[in-house]
C-alpha cells in the first residue's frame, strides 16, 4: 500500500484537517503546529487532537508528519535565533505529546559563515537539551537541497548530526526529493544507488518518511525550488519508481508540491497511484 498525502492546514480545526485528507483520498499528511513562517500558536485543543487521532487510527492513516517553521535556524551563529529555534522546538514537541508515535520534521539550519562542522555541533547540541526518554515523537532531519550555508545536503552531515544526539533512538531522516536531488543525488538514472549510498552511510532503518516534490532545476543545482509532479526536472517515470520501490511504499510520503487548492493535490495522489498500479 502506498502511504501518500500532503500537507494540509489545520486552521479549520485537527478533525477538520483528517477529513480534509480523506477527501482527497490521502492516507497520511503534514501539518504545522503553528505559524510557518513565525512564533505564533493557537493553545492546542486537546480534544480536537484526540478526535483527529481515533479518525486516523479507524482509518489506517498513521503516521502522520509535524513540520517545524521554516523561519528557525538551530545553528545560526546569533545565539538569540538559536534560542528562539530551542523555545519553539521545545514547545512544539510538548505539544506532539498529544499525537503519540508520529514524527516531527525540522530543517538542520544554516552554519551563516561558521563553517558546517560547526553547525552540525550546534544543531545536535540543541537536540541534545529538548529531547527526553519517553517522548512519544521521533524527530526528523530534512534532507537539504545545500542552498547557502545550509548543513544536511549531504548523507554524511547527516549522520555527523545523528552520530552526535545522545537520545539517538528517538530520531531519524526524512528524505526530501527536490532537495537530494538538487544537491546532486541522482534519483533519476541511478535511484538504487542513492538509496545504497543512504544506507551506507546513515541506516536505512532512520528513514522514517520522504517529502515528494518535483525540481524546478537540474540535478546539483542546491537550488530548493519545487515543481508539481512530472513538471520539473526530476520526471513523472522516476517518481512512479520511487512512490512503488519496495523499501519506500510503505513510508508515509508527503507532497509539498505547489498547488493553488486540495484539488491539485487530489489529482497528484491519484496520478501517483493510479500509475504505479497501487492496490488501494
Amino acid at each position: 500500500m502506498i502511504r501518500i498525502g500532503c500537507h494540509l492546514s489545520p486552521s479549520k480545526g485537527l478533525f477538520r484537517m483528517g477529513q480534509d485528507a480523506l477527501s482527497i483520498r490521502a492516507n497520511t499528511f503534514q501539518f504545522f503546529l503553528r505559524n510557518p513562517r513565525g512564533s505564533k500558536a493557537k493553545e492546542l485543543d486537546l480534544n480536537d487532537a484526540a478526535a483527529l487521532m481515533n479518525l486516523l487510527r479507524e482509518r489506517d492513516m498513521l503516521p502522520i508528519v509535524a513540520h517545524a517553521p521554516y523561519t528557525l535556524n538551530p545553528c545560526a551563529a546569533d545565539q538569540r535565533v538559536r534560542e528562539f529555534a530551542a523555545m519553539v522546538m521545545e514547545d512544539d514537541l510538548k505539544r506532539m505529546e498529544a499525537f503519540p508515535g508520529n514524527f516531527y520534521n525540522f530543517h538542520p539550519g544554516s552554519h551563516v559563515g561558521q563553517g558546517p562542522e560547526a553547525g552540525i555541533e550546534r544543531t545536535s547540541s540543541l537536540l541534545n537539551a529538548l529531547l527526553w526518554p519517553d517522548m512519544g515523537t521521533t524527530v526528523l532531519i530534512e534532507t537539504m537541497a545545500g542552498q547557502g550555508s545550509e548543513i544536511g545536503a549531504t548523507f554524511e552531515q547527516v549522520r555527523d548530526i545523528l552520530r552526535q544526539v545522545e537520545l539517538g533512538e528517538r530520531m531519524g531522516v526524512c528524505l526530501d526529493t527536490c532537495h537530494v536531488f538538487a544537491a546532486g543525488y541522482d534519483v533519476v538514472n541511478n535511484l538504487e544507488g542513492v538509496l545504497e549510498r543512504f544506507d551506507r552511510i546513515i541506516g536505512f532503518g532512520r528513514l522514517k518518511a520522504l517529502h515528494v516534490n518535483d525540481s524546478l532545476f537540474p540535478l546539483g543545482s542546491h537550488k530548493d525550488r519545487h515543481a508539481p509532479i512530472g513538471q520539473g526536472c526530476i520526471g513523472l517515470d522516476a517518481f512512479l519508481r520511487l512512490v512503488d520501490h519496495p523499501a519506500l511504499r510503505a513510508l508515509p510520503m508527503i507532497l509539498e508540491t505547489p498547488q493553488e487548492d486540495l484539488s491539485g493535490y487530489a489529482r497528484e495522489i491519484a496520478l501517483l497511484r493510479e500509475e504505479a498500479v497501487d492496490n488501494l
